[in-house]
């Protein structure tokens, strides 16, 4: 599957943003995957999709809270 390997590649990939837009666009392409492996995983209920939705999310968190700064 596709966004499987899509989101798998992304999980690996170094996470370190110089800017703003980059930080925009990575989280914008985690939401899209997580949303994907969403539909696939309410069809086959597969326990490992749900592991790789939460690993996901855990990055998806930390790049939002980098976006949003300190008060």
């Amino acid at each position: 599957m596709e966004i499987i390997d899509k989101a798998l590649e992304f999980e690996q990939r170094k996470h370190t943003f110089k800017t703003t837009s980059e930080r925009i666009e990575s989280s914008r392409e985690v939401k899209s995957l997580i949303l994907s492996i969403n539909d696939i995983y309410k069809k086959e209920k597969d326990p490992e999709l749900m592991d790789l939705m939460k690993r996901l999310t855990v990055i998806k968190q930390k790049i939002e809270k980098r976006l949003k700064g300190r008060p």
